[in-house]
């Protein structure tokens, strides 16, 4: 959620940023049958119903996303109505609830919140129908993140990559760098850089979001998939070997602190706008930053680099015998009454054909693996939606975000704070471990 601001403004900037790439842009009307491709029966005809919709988009992606919901209404002939939640969708939810007034689908962006709205008995389960065509385009590791005990309530309609390594093309040539397949790679990259006379690496540390992204590629690579799980549950400790690994593996760029503009000093100064222009200004002040896809809508926004050109990305790389990690995120929709509108909605929102209709319009990245990656405007996007779904089974929600709001959400606490002190003390390993093992076990017992 905390970088979702970010993320969410990606679709006007970077379908503004990339309107030279490829563009079907021939205005034709999408299908106008009432049956979406990738599994299921047809979306049933609901002449005379209102389908109301709740979600955070504003702008330009409340205007793409209406574009979603009138092929619906060409597909059913129902109607619908949006609703802005504004950014505390799950307090704003809450209070419709309690109004007896809930919309008929919403869109969460936390899997803890689906839970908790689950356990309430706020959302209701798919309808078998709808299950089915989320069986068919959707892998399992999204089926389970939209799960409560078992029951499947959620269709994963917008996806997050957020493990991608953005770098100044230019940077690298003049250094020799290339592409990094793996960390020592990476580690590679980053002193050639450095001999260079340019520091590798921006890091926005002000915003301690951003070193848990560091830390949670690493550990998905280096630890796999089960033990991120487990950690994500606080179902082994922050104490574990593994987490020590990790932390060792971070400090190898941590340590350095001539590796940043400014030094280790200069990342803790730096909010996370700031850190960008540091690659991609001119003159450059990095070679190189980690993050997701959100941040070509940095790019775009507040430097003069071309995206594809002067700005190139690659996915952070494996670590160890590891495979390269996928860290994601995404906004699920969810039936919060148990109406044939909703179930129809929900139905549709899991079709390749819902899908096509964002992707088309720019900036837009589905979970959906059996959408044609040619319904993407560019090549960027495209390249980072494959990266996305090649990971199969292995990619893995944002750790901090399934964590409690006290220990991984909240600015100068919890792992926040406490990677931003590693960064200060790299070398102090064991003393971050303890840290992060007395926070977590706080905000967890806490609930």
């Amino acid at each position: 959620m905390k970088r979702l601001v970010g993320a969410l403004a990606v679709a006007s900037m970077l379908a503004m940023g990339l309107a030279a790439c490829s563009d079907d842009g021939d205005g034709k009307d999408k299908k106008s049958d009432s049956t979406p491709s990738g599994g299921g029966a047809p979306v049933p005809r609901l002449d005379g119903t209102t389908v109301s919709v709740a979600a955070v988009w504003t702008g330009d992606e409340q205007a793409a996303f209406k574009k979603v919901l009138a092929d619906f209404e060409k597909r059913t002939g129902a109607k619908t109505e949006f609703i802005p939640t504004g950014d505390s969708a799950s307090t704003f939810l809450g209070q419709r609830v309690e109004g007896n007034a809930p919309p008929d689908v919403a869109f969460l962006a936390q899997p803890g919140v689906l839970q908790q709205f689950a356990q309430k008995g706020w959302i209701k389960p798919l309808a078998p129908d709808v299950q089915q065509t989320v069986q068919a385009n959707f892998s399992g590791q999204w089926q389970k993140l939209g799960s409560y005990q078992d029951k499947l309530y959620g269709v994963y309609y917008k996806g997050a990559n957020k493990s991608l390594i953005w770098y100044n093309a230019k940077v690298y040539e003049n250094a020799g760098a290339t592409e990094a397949k793996t960390w020592d790679d990476l580690l590679k990259n980053a002193g050639l850089i450095s001999d260079s006379g340019t520091p590798p690496f921006a890091i926005g540390g002000a915003d301690g979001w951003v070193l848990t992204d560091w830390f949670e590629n690493i550990y998905l690579s280096q630890a796999g998939p089960e033990k991120y799980d487990q950690l994500a549950k606080h179902k082994i400790p922050w104490t574990d070997p593994s987490v020590k690994t990790a932390l060792e593996t971070l400090a190898q760029v941590f340590g350095k602190s001539d590796w940043f503009p400014g030094g280790s000093g200069g990342v803790l100064q730096t909010e996370f706008p700031a850190s960008v222009p540091q690659a991609f200004g001119d003159p450059a002040k990095a070679g190189m930053i980690a993050g997701g896809d959100f941040i070509g809508t940095n790019i775009i926004k507040d430097t003069k680099a071309k995206i594809g050109t002067d700005a190139k990305f690659f996915g952070f790389p494996a670590v160890g015998t590891g495979k390269a990690p996928v860290v994601t995120g995404g906004d699920v929709a969810v039936a919060m009454k148990d109406s044939p509108g909703a179930q129809a909605l929900l139905k549709y929102l899991a079709s390749p054909d819902a899908a096509k209709v964002w992707a088309e319009q720019g900036g837009y990245l589905s979970p959906n693996k059996n959408l044609d990656f040619a319904a993407y405007r560019d090549d960027t996007t495209r390249g980072i939606a494959k990266n996305l779904i090649a990971a199969g089974e292995d990619f893995r929600f944002d750790l901090s975000d399934q964590a409690p709001a006290a220990f991984g959400g909240t600015k100068g606490e919890g792992e926040w704070r406490d990677l931003q002190d590693f960064l200060r003390n790299p070398s102090d390993v064991a003393g971050a471990q303890a840290k992060l093992e007395a926070d977590a076990a706080k905000a967890y017992s806490a609930g």
